[in-house]
Parts: C-alpha cells; structure tokens; sequence
C-alpha cells in the first residue's frame, strides 16, 4: 500500500516527520559522524527556524522523545539477544 500527502508519495517515517515538521529530522536529532562544525551549524539553523515558528518546539519534541524511545528499545533488544547467545 502506498501512502500519499498532498502529491507527496510518503517512502518512509523520516518523510512522515519532514512533511509534519516541515524540517529534515536530521536537523533536530543530529547525524551520526558529523563534526563540530556541522553541528554548530546545525544548531544555529534549529534556533533561527525556531525563533521564527517557536511553536514547532513541541513538534520537535514530539520527534526527540520518539526516536530516543526507540534507540533506546533497539539498545534493549540487541542487549538481550546478546545475553541470550551467550547463555546458550
């Protein structure tokens, strides 16, 4: 089945969060690798889009807890699978 917003073909939950958001989630949850540049820059362009729309800071909220609630679950699942290859 395939999802569409508007005339959007949603492909997956990051393109769910960007068209909510109006951002790139990218640019509230960090990539992974980037350097201290780039996040300062990342970080700049966060304040000034949320200077201009300060509501959206319960969006991104939203979005954060979200996608620490599930690292945290996938650190949990590899954690037990680890244990349990090792019991057995």
């Amino acid at each position: 089945m395939r999802s569409f917003i508007g005339t959007h073909e949603v492909l997956d939950t990051d393109d769910f969060v960007e068209l909510a958001l109006g951002t790139d989630p990218e640019l509230w949850l960090g990539v992974e690798g980037e350097t201290t540049e780039e996040r300062a820059a990342r970080l700049d362009a966060g304040r000034d889009i949320l200077t201009d729309d300060p509501e959206l800071i319960t969006h991104i909220a939203v979005v954060t807890i979200g996608a620490v609630e599930e690292f945290a679950h996938r650190q949990l699942v590899t954690a037990r699978r680890g244990r349990t290859a090792v019991s057995q």
